[in-house]
């Protein structure tokens, strides 16, 4: 590759880059505060619902339905799609269930409706 051409490459890389980061959805700097919230909308939207993350391997039921989360947490969170942590897709039943992380975000592939906070980030 000529000097020319990997500077285009360059570039054109340094471009993608700003165009995706520009093009993701941007949180408000008060939703970055450590911690797991849950979101009613798509892409963090929404009204948003914190986690309670002293709550240690106890079930807990979301006040609304969870489509998306972040995770900013030293702790992860099984989250599942029926009540009383049960796994299964919605109204069903097998092992799907979706684990926060600790570092993460992201939209679930069902509503999400009840949680469980892990003793430890495995």
């Amino acid at each position: 590759m000529t000097p020319l051409r990997k500077a285009a490459a360059s570039v054109t890389g340094a471009a993608a880059v700003l165009l995706t980061v520009a093009a993701a959805p941007q949180a408000g700097a008060t939703d970055w505060r450590p911690g797991v919230t849950f979101y009613t909308g798509a892409q963090q939207g929404g009204a948003a619902m914190s986690a309670d993350l002293d709550a240690v391997g106890v079930c807990r039921e979301l006040p609304a339905p969870a489509v998306s989360y972040l995770a900013v947490s030293d702790r992860n969170v099984d989250v599942f799609f029926n009540p009383g942590c049960r796994t299964g897709a919605p109204g069903g039943t097998g092992d799907l269930a979706y684990r926060t992380g600790t570092l993460n975000a992201g939209d679930f592939p069902y509503p999400a409706v009840s949680y469980r906070v892990r003793a430890d980030a495995d």
